[in-house]
């Protein structure tokens, strides 16, 4: 007989100790406050029939997006499966939808716990994986719409409530909905201060607003509570950095990848990913970060076999060796993710038609400007540009596609198309800095002007 969570979900373990340490694990992927695999492993000792941590421990390694982690992912719910005779349907549910998620059929999982929290609008679990791989998808309106169906479901002295406010923060947020995404993530964190998701959210909000002042104070105000001991750390020094980017303090943009965003900071992907970003977004600018993106790869362990796994990750790649100087290193590695798009046995994957219609064309363009071709670059990035938000990652996130069409408008001969992106930029948020930096570079010559 299934006995239920804390938030009344059927449960298939009747060990109080491994369903305490299941729901510690949960907090901590939904508060980023240390990795769960411990607790996951203290609640299959608890427990050993129960499936639920080794369905848990294989959803948590496959949202690091690490290729090398499919195999210990696939283990575990290889294990789980041999448990499911005495899981709940919602267990199974799970299973499901991880499963999906190792086979790189991302959509389809997405729609497996939709219909879960249709059922079991508290299941917490459901609502953050689901969250994560909307945003590995770019699915904005998901990711808005989801916690949106259950946060009436919810009591506010939950202790996952505010975590909840939060995804639903980020959700309004990238939906452009900015008042109220930052009033929904103040409000998460007047609740509980330990909810950094919510800080990433307003966080956000001022990016695309242009407001990198109250950016700046904004993250310092909320240090104290995401800087030590939080796995979400790295990402918010790069939303920190951002804003110091964002005012042309190129200066203090490289101290904080220094200090934050560089060697023993980058444990996973995720981290190298925003450390390549700013890296290039500096690049751009022609600061010289060629050390920089070498140290970076030096830790960044890429064989052949990992290309073509998702193509965020795999642009990102690509900006990394480009701006280390190693042309020939990148064309090798999209050479060999245009091979796995060809791939038939491939065509089931998310990442398929992504990597086919954005992420190869965009990658292809950042070859041809580091090649010194500024206008193929263009041709090529310009059309992927509608369809950017298929990549996966965030409006700030994917604003380096705007930021390298700038940069080849301006070394070559279509300054039209980059007054045109200004012109957008301009009427979306004050100009800032970086944006009057672009304004001059796109400028007509003075000849031309008189």
């Amino acid at each position: 007989m299934a006995t239920p969570d804390i938030r009344g979900n059927p449960c298939s373990s009747a060990s109080a100790a491994a369903r305490d340490a299941a729901e510690l694990a949960l907090w901590r992927m939904m508060s980023f406050y240390e990795p769960p695999l411990v607790d996951l492993d203290t609640a299959m000792l608890a427990d050993p029939a129960w499936a639920l941590p080794h369905i848990m421990k294989a959803g948590f390694l496959l949202s690091l997006t690490e290729p090398g982690l499919l195999h210990e992912a696939d283990a575990h719910l290889s294990h789980a499966r041999a448990l499911q005779e005495h899981a709940t349907p919602r267990e199974k549910l799970h299973l499901e939808a991880t499963q999906l998620v190792l086979e790189g059929r991302w959509h389809q999982a997405c729609r497996v716990w939709d219909g879960l929290l249709v059922e079991h609008p508290r299941d917490a679990l459901a609502l953050q994986w689901a969250h994560l791989w909307d945003f590995y998808r770019g699915d904005a309106t998901a990711l808005r719409q989801r916690p949106a169906r259950v946060l009436p479901e919810w009591a506010e002295d939950d202790p996952l409530f505010a975590h909840v406010l939060s995804l639903h923060a980020f959700g309004l947020e990238e939906t452009n909905l900015y008042p109220q995404a930052e009033e929904a993530g103040r409000r998460a964190l007047a609740i509980n201060a330990r909810a950094p998701w919510a800080v990433h959210a307003v966080a956000h909000v001022m990016e695309m607003q242009g407001r990198y002042e109250d950016g700046a104070t904004w993250l310092r105000q909320h240090q104290p509570n995401w800087a030590e001991g939080n796995g979400f750390a790295c990402h918010l020094w790069w939303h920190k950095s951002l804003f110091r980017l964002e005012a042309m303090d190129t200066e203090g943009t490289l101290r904080l990848i220094d200090n934050h965003i560089s060697g023993d900071a980058l444990q996973v992907t995720l981290n190298r990913v925003d450390a390549a970003s700013m890296l290039w977004r500096l690049h751009l600018l022609d600061v010289d970060v060629s050390a920089s993106c070498s140290a970076l790869l030096a830790n960044w362990q890429l064989p052949d076999e990992h290309a073509g796994h998702y193509a965020f990750n795999d642009v990102h790649v690509v900006l990394a060796l480009l701006g280390a100087g190693e042309v020939p290193r990148a064309e090798a590695w999209v050479a060999r993710c245009a091979e796995r798009a060809l791939l038939p046995t491939d065509a089931g994957r998310s990442n398929h038609q992504m990597a086919r219609e954005v992420g190869l064309p965009l990658m292809r363009g950042l070859l041809a400007l580091a090649r010194g071709d500024a206008d193929g670059a263009v041709d090529l990035i310009a059309p992927a540009r509608g369809q950017a938000a298929r990549l996966g990652g965030s409006h700030a996130q994917r604003d380096l596609i705007d930021q390298t069409l700038l940069a080849a408008a301006a070394r070559g001969g279509r300054r039209s198309l980059g007054r045109a992106l200004i012109n957008e930029r301009t009427m979306a948020k004050p100009v800032t800095p970086l944006t009057r930096h672009w304004i001059e570079r796109l400028a007509p010559p003075t000849e031309e002007r008189a």
